[in-house]
């Protein structure tokens, strides 16, 4: 069915936003779909991040990561929170619990952990440390819708979970997001904080903000959940056409998650390591220009960045992780419709550049050797 026609029912309800039947049909529909209770939501997932600190009350310190989108990190600094980031684990590339915990201060009220590329964080770890010290858990999992541990939801992790549907996502309403909570006071709370504080048609309970989902973007939802499998099953099998494809050159490996996952193949990070003839920012420019789109998936650190830089939990000798796989991640494009074609390709350039740059002079440093030939 196409969006015109599943539109065609909003001639019976005249209805184009605040919470109407597509909106609600979809978090009954979400919510079923992901194995959780309670799915709020929102017009994009910074709007979902941004509630979602104010849905607890948090104050004071939050811990978090520097390898993510800024999106994370600048959810904090709008509520007046303090980002206090920590190195990442260099398997998985989310945030080390012990790491986390080596960053407790007095003013620590909650953990904002992400699962970097859909692959779980370790959760047990994180909610041992968060009940130990009273903390609240606020998993950031826009890249992890669907995605299971050991046939359990991730998305129940935690206090809050927060998803993003933009339209780059796995799942996507062109943009949206959602909150995933586990009580009906906290949805409660949650909804009326997205619909300006209202509680009633005279009665504001909350400084709340406008971040209601409309529905136009309800009934995309809609459609897109239909095909969300097929999506799902197309996506794992060009990861592993990638894995087959990237298996024998040096210095190239793919990120993958354990086997107890059930992941949503969100992306395809690939990790150039120095056994690799050309840098990872040389495999970037080798692809586009091929016209092939990479992403640099986290590049620069959030901790880089000015408004961020100066905080002691910045500091580059605290995140040598992580700015090594800033520096080395490179994420192959993933996506339904992808042709194999450019699969082929991607893999033939990588093997190119492998066996070419190691059979010429060692006099040129590689990159230098690669700039010369793009040229």
């Amino acid at each position: 069915m196409s969006l015109f026609l599943i539109w065609k029912k909003y001639g019976k309800n005249k209805q184009l936003t605040n919470a109407g039947p597509f909106h609600q049909q979809l978090e009954e529909a979400l919510a079923e779909y992901l194995g959780v209770e309670h799915l709020c939501l929102f017009a994009n997932g910074t709007l979902a991040l941004l509630t979602a600190f104010q849905a607890l009350r948090i104050t004071g310190e939050v811990i978090t990561t520097p390898y993510s989108f800024v999106a994370t990190s600048h959810s904090l600094l709008w509520n007046g929170l303090k980002p206090v980031f920590v190195d990442i684990d260099p398997v998985t590339c989310n945030m080390d619990p012990r790491k986390i915990e080596e960053a407790i201060t007095p003013q620590t009220t909650a953990i904002l952990p992400v699962h970097c590329y859909g692959i779980p964080c370790d959760t047990a770890h994180i909610q041992q440390i968060a009940d130990i010290y009273g903390l609240k858990v606020i998993y950031d999992a826009a890249h992890a819708f669907g995605v299971k541990r050991e046939g359990t939801t991730i998305l129940r992790e935690g206090d809050l979970s927060v998803l993003s549907f933009h339209a780059t996502k796995v799942f996507n309403t062109i943009e949206g997001g959602a909150i995933i909570c586990h009580d009906k006071k906290t949805k409660q709370r949650i909804d009326y904080l997205k619909n300006f504080g209202f509680a009633g048609e005279t009665t504001v309970v909350a400084p709340g903000i406008n971040g209601k989902m409309n529905e136009v973007q309800s009934a995309f939802g809609l459609l897109q959940l239909r095909h969300i499998d097929k999506a799902l099953a197309e996506r794992a099998a060009l990861f592993d056409n990638y894995k087959t494809l990237l298996a024998d050159i040096p210095g190239i490996s793919l990120l993958i998650p354990p086997d107890n996952i059930a992941w949503n193949h969100a992306y395809c990070p690939i990790m150039v390591s120095d056994a690799f003839p050309v840098s990872r920012d040389g495999v970037y420019d080798l692809l586009k220009s091929h016209n092939i789109m990479p992403r640099r998936y986290f590049y620069p650190l959030i901790s880089s960045f000015p408004m961020y830089r100066a905080l002691e939990s910045a500091r580059q000798d605290k995140l040598k992780i992580a700015q090594l796989r800033a520096d080395e991640v490179l994420c192959l494009p993933l996506y339904p419709g992808l042709e194999k074609e450019v699969q082929v390709e991607i893999a033939s350039l990588l093997k190119g550049v492998s066996e070419n740059v190691s059979s010429d002079s060692s006099a040129l440093k590689t990159d230098e050797i690669f700039a010369e030939r793009v040229a």
